[in-house]
């Protein structure tokens, strides 16, 4: 199925109205994070542990944020990193499969660019904690500026909207995006005009966007200038959601959204603050709420409150779409995969991560318990995140794009700069809460390479211990068992070796069915498979047959539906003559060369909790037999 934004629609109106709604949903979901940026970046970066507001400090800190708005987020993910979409997926897992079909000849660069991925993703799962977390205490903590004895209510409260907020999410991207969508236009609509009416009683603030303002920060400042790059990378955070949701609603409505709401609101909130700060100093404690005029507080502080609660949408879905991504391209385990609509496939739900991010959010709550304390930990994943998709992005661009050296040479250096500048700034976060979303990011690096290599390990052994399918069919030949009516249908990872499933089964029952076939299903580095490679069949006589089906890593590998396009190629078959034999591997850890001993049983853990592939790949339990096998890695 094509980009929900691409399919085409021979009426126009429809067509606008389905873009409308997608974009409105894409206000929602896509930049509820970067849209609530405003609330704290200023602050910190002239707050009490930041910088001092002088006129000429303001105006260079200002010309950083609109640089690194102009060319982080306009420039590198809007119109850049968008670019390099996987047939409408998005997402560092999605460039990463990029990447390597890029280099497919060369086993060490793909090495690298494998781990960098899985790492660039681990970072986006700290990230995903981080962000709810800060968000709604950051929003709730907003209640104490009107009533300061709610105070000790705030954790609580807190808690409270993370278990609604996690709550409703089975219901759907575009639905709690419909809901969002309309709140987040009021919200991006108020912040621009107060930024507007600001910046009219001081325009000088506008000489801001002249970049060497930029230039003169770092000469008068120093070190201090580039520690304050760890507070002005809050304008950017939810950048990298934007790529990972473009799967969710398609490049056309969140680039339309940018540039025509987001962006002019953002900057006009911001010099907005800039020209308080510039007109009076002291309004460092808070410039955000001070420019907002005395009868507008109380409604203002509410809308903010939403406003920030919405900002952890972006991450969340972010997060389903990776994990879904990495599950099919076999760095995770199987686990169930809702699609909460029926239009568009980029739609989904995973109740499992959904639990584990809503714990994980709740412990960061409960450890930092104020949005103050969050602060030292958050960018520090984000800018990581950013590093790691600027080096795929780069590999893309030359190896699939081809793209001149001449050109990317000082684009890659210009972007890998700034990336780097981001990250080393929050180094310093580490000691103060940095570790936390680190701590998470390596628990699940560990989890995917652990089990994309023990997916490898037992393959080697099945292989190594498999007897080879050309020589079993001969001797099906020369001495042939009996044959029962009906087909069977034996998944196996291995077309060369005879599935122990058809050999248990042919040891203890003594029966052959009249049609066997060895199935394979494979993962592309697609999203989705074309009509022309979904299904391969081979004959390999005696009524054996070989069929490879293969699916995108965003499609739902729905084996039964599939088979029925194998009558085309003359296989029908009938589903109530049809029964499935599946090998379920009970993994063992050895002392075998391979992985350590701890990763062995890591992956076992993984194994024996991961969804079965029967009901992954929707096959009905009543037309299935499973038999087990012992494999030691």
């Amino acid at each position: 199925m094509a980009n929900p934004t691409e399919v085409p629609n021979a009426n126009p109106e429809l067509a606008g109205k389905r873009l409308a709604a997608m974009m409105l949903g894409a206000v929602g979901v896509v930049y509820g994070d970067i849209g609530t940026s405003p609330l704290y970046a200023i602050q910190s970066t002239f707050g009490e542990h930041g910088i001092y507001a002088t006129p000429d400090n303001v105006l260079g800190a200002l010309s950083l944020v609109f640089w690194a708005l102009i060319i982080v987020v306009s420039l590198k993910y809007i119109l850049f990193v968008m670019r390099a979409d996987n047939k409408g997926e998005g997402g560092i897992m999605s460039l990463m499969a990029l990447a390597q079909r890029g280099v497919k000849n060369n086993p060490r660069m793909r090495l690298f660019l494998l781990t960098l991925g899985l790492f660039g993703a681990a970072l986006f799962y700290g990230d995903s904690v981080i962000t709810p977390a800060i968000s709604v205490l950051s929003a709730v903590e907003g209640v104490e500026i009107a009533t300061p004895k709610m105070a000790e209510f705030v954790v609580p409260i807190t808690v409270a909207i993370i278990l609604v907020l996690f709550g409703v999410q089975k219901h759907g991207t575009a639905r709690v995006g419909t809901f969002f969508g309309p709140i987040m236009v009021l919200w991006f609509i108020v912040i621009g005009l107060l930024g507007a009416a600001s910046i009219v009683q001081h325009p000088q603030v506008l000489f801001a966007l002249s970049p060497h303002y930029a230039v003169l920060f770092f000469i008068h400042n120093h070190t201090d200038a580039f520690l304050a790059l760890g507070a002005i990378v809050l304008v950017l955070t939810g950048a990298e959601a934007l790529y990972a949701d473009m799967g969710h609603f398609g490049k056309k409505p969140i680039r339309n959204t940018w540039f025509a709401l987001v962006l002019p609101a953002l900057l006009l909130n911001y010099f907005g603050q800039g020209a308080l700060l510039i007109r009076d100093p002291s309004a460092v404690t808070n410039p955000f709420y001070l420019m907002v005029p005395p009868f507008l507080l109380y409604p203002m502080i509410v809308l903010s409150m939403v406003a920030t609660v919405i900002a952890s949408q972006a991450v969340i879905s972010g997060a389903y779409s990776m994990t879904s991504e990495a599950m099919l391209l076999g760095y995770s385990p199987r686990m169930q995969v809702q699609h909460t609509s029926h239009e568009y496939r980029g739609q989904i739900y995973l109740p499992w991560v959904n639990t584990m991010l809503m714990v994980m959010v709740l412990i960061a709550v409960l450890g930092f318990r104020s949005s103050d304390a969050l602060a030292a930990a958050y960018g520090i994943a984000v800018t990581g995140t950013m590093a790691c998709t600027t080096v795929l992005l780069l590999v893309v661009a030359r190896k699939l794009w081809h793209w001149p050296l001449l050109v990317l040479a000082p684009l890659g250096a210009g972007l890998l700069t700034i990336d780097f500048a981001f990250f080393s700034a929050n180094l310093i976060k580490v000691e103060y809460g940095g570790w936390f979303p680190l701590a998470l990011g390596l628990l699940v690096f560990v989890v995917m390479s652990t089990w994309r290599r023990g997916r490898e390990l037992v393959l080697r052994e099945m292989k190594q211990g498999g007897l080879s399918l050309e020589t079993f069919i001969a001797s099906i030949a020369n001495h042939p068992p009996l044959r029962v009516p009906g087909t069977a249908i034996f998944l196996t990872a291995n077309q060369d070796s005879v599935p122990h499933a058809l050999l248990h089964n042919l040891k203890h029952n003594k029966v052959l069915h009249e049609r066997n076939v060895l199935l394979t299903v494979e993962t592309l580095d697609t999203p989705t498979a074309d009509s022309g490679e979904r299904v391969e069949l081979t004959a390999l006589g005696r009524e054996f047959y070989r069929l490879v089906m293969r699916f995108g890593f965003s499609e739902e590998p729905d084996v039964p539906r599939t088979l029925q396009q194998c009558q085309k190629l003359g296989l029908p078959f009938d589903m109530m003559d049809t029964t499935f034999f599946l090998s379920r591997e009970n993994i063992v850890a050895g002392e075998r060369t391979g992985m350590a001993l701890w990763r062995d049983k890591l992956f076992a853990f993984l194994a024996r909790n991961a969804m079965p592939a029967t009901a992954f790949f929707r096959i009905p339990g009543n037309r299935l037999v499973e038999l087990g096998t012992q494999v030691e890695i």
